[in-house]
């Protein structure tokens, strides 16, 4: 009875630490959630006629399949870009990770606006873009307000979010497995794919759900960038908000995104959960002979 009453007090005090977190997530995350899906139904009388008008009007099914292929491109670009420089930066000795970890970080400590106003003047016509295809006689090439204008800016700003899951999955993993792997007769190729790719998904697919997350709700670059013909979801809730004063619209498609993003973060999480799993009880398995 001596021995568990402390357990039971340390359990209840970290309940307790955990309600102010809990209370700001309700007040500033499920509140305006709940009121948003209670306008969306209740607006002019109860009703589903919001949800209904997104697949038959014509604009939302497309804005939305614009929006997913979009952040499908960005995170896809971002990934194999961050693969490598996250398995460079495991590699390398603590003088030149420090240095490949500034120039990560940096994307962090300039402003968003900042950036985006110097992606305009690179993409827009008669920039270093444009310029560099001219040199070799390609002309018109203006990726300034353009899907791929956006695509292009939106990779830079995020691939962060891609490096650092990824370098911490790699950092952990024990090179001795492909020595090993490669003593048994495999060769570096398939050593790569069948022994630390695996090990490596966990963070992959981590980074995966947060580039794609984020790209589904960015706003800023698609407006700054894009253009009104080819917006992506954010412009179109922006609008509805702004402009049209359709409020009820605008939580019905918000909630639409919202149930989408988080069918495929669980999706991927089914996915990514098992091999994680796997891949720590492979390396502490390592770590600890």
């Amino acid at each position: 009875m001596t021995q568990t009453t402390p357990t039971v007090g340390r359990t209840g005090v970290s309940w307790l630490l955990i309600v102010p977190a809990m209370a700001l997530m309700v007040i500033v995350l499920f509140v305006p959630l709940s009121a948003s899906f209670y306008r969306s139904i209740s607006t002019p009388t109860w009703t589903l006629e919001h949800y209904v008008a997104l697949f038959t009007d014509g604009v939302t099914l497309t804005v939305l399949g614009r929006t997913v292929m979009t952040a499908a491109i960005v995170t896809v670009s971002a990934f194999l870009i961050g693969y490598p420089y996250a398995y460079l930066m495991s590699r390398v000795g603590p003088r030149a990770r420090s240095l490949l970890l500034v120039a990560v970080l940096v994307p962090f400590w300039t402003s968003v606006m900042a950036r985006n106003f110097a992606w305009i003047i690179i993409l827009q016509r008669g920039g270093p873009v444009d310029s560099f295809f001219s040199f070799f006689g390609i002309d018109g090439v203006v990726l300034y307000g353009s899907v791929w204008g956006v695509t292009v800016a939106m990779t830079q700003v995020l691939i962060p979010f891609m490096i650092l899951p990824l370098y911490s999955s790699l950092g952990a993993i024990d090179r001795r497995l492909l020595l090993a792997a490669q003593g048994l007769g495999s060769s570096p190729v398939r050593a790569f794919w069948r022994v630390y790719w695996p090990l490596s998904r966990a963070g992959a697919m981590s980074g995966i759900i947060l580039v794609f997350t984020l790209s589904l709700g960015f706003y800023v670059t698609p407006a700054l960038l894009g253009s009104p013909q080819q917006s992506l979801v954010a412009q179109l809730l922006g609008q509805r908000t702004t402009q049209l004063l359709d409020f009820a619209g605008a939580g019905a498609l918000g909630m639409l995104v919202l149930v989408a993003t988080l069918l495929l973060v669980a999706w991927a999480n089914r996915i990514g959960g098992s091999v994680s799993a796997i891949g720590a009880v492979a390396t502490t398995g390592t770590r600890g002979r």
